[in-house]
């Protein structure tokens, strides 16, 4: 696979933060490679802290570890892969992970940027299904040239392998929703409802810097 956006230089560390908690569901930080590389993200604007949390990663976890951070999955409300990159691009140690989650008790929520199947030149989700209970996919625009302004794609057609990843989603994961956040220059955010609703996901908009 091609190498996808550029990748910030980071600084080394003796630990890193796998596994955080926010408002009784746990995140799990398991990749620091993008398909993006979001105007708005922090690791583009010279930080590596999200939340209360410094997530740079001085290694990319493996199962063992990963569940290890975890312990037992049903005391969260949910866990979420969602961290200093896509977690997608990890797809085989997510699923690993998710499967755990899912045989003791748990539930999973992939936050994704929705360009899983663009990357992997194959379809993901029926990989995903019984294993992810919800999606939370990031839309951030209502048309490519929006997109493209601020979330500056690696691959061409993103926009539109977005859209279609979310039109398929809801064959196999339960609860789809498309996200957008409010405040950014030329984002119309009635129209990224709108473009949900074509796609048949749900929809939420939300707030710069807060994680959830």
């Amino acid at each position: 696979m091609r190498i996808l956006a550029q990748e910030p230089m980071l600084t080394l560390k003796q630990s890193q933060t796998i596994a955080y908690e926010i408002r009784g569901a746990l995140y799990l930080n398991i990749t620091d490679r993008c398909t993006l590389a979001c105007a708005f993200c922090p690791k583009f604007n010279g930080t590596t802290q999200v939340h209360d949390f410094d997530l740079a990663l001085d290694h990319r976890p493996e199962v063992a570890e990963i569940i290890a951070t975890i312990g037992d999955p049903g005391q969260y409300s949910e866990i979420v892969f969602c961290g200093y990159g896509e977690p997608t691009l990890r797809l085989k140690v997510l699923l690993a992970v998710a499967d755990y989650v899912k045989g003791h008790g748990g539930k999973v929520r992939i936050n994704t940027d929705g360009l899983a199947n663009r990357v992997h030149k194959r379809d993901v989700l029926p990989e995903m299904a019984g294993k992810v209970d919800a999606l939370s996919v990031s839309l951030n625009a209502q048309d490519a040239v929006t997109y493209a302004r601020h979330c500056r794609p690696a691959l061409p057609d993103s926009f539109e392998a977005v859209l279609a990843f979310l039109k398929a989603a809801p064959q196999y994961i339960p609860e789809v929703t498309a996200t957008a956040i409010e405040g950014l220059e030329g984002v119309d955010m009635d129209a990224c409802e709108r473009l949900a609703a074509a796609c048949g996901v749900h929809f939420r908009r939300r707030r710069l810097d807060i994680v959830g």
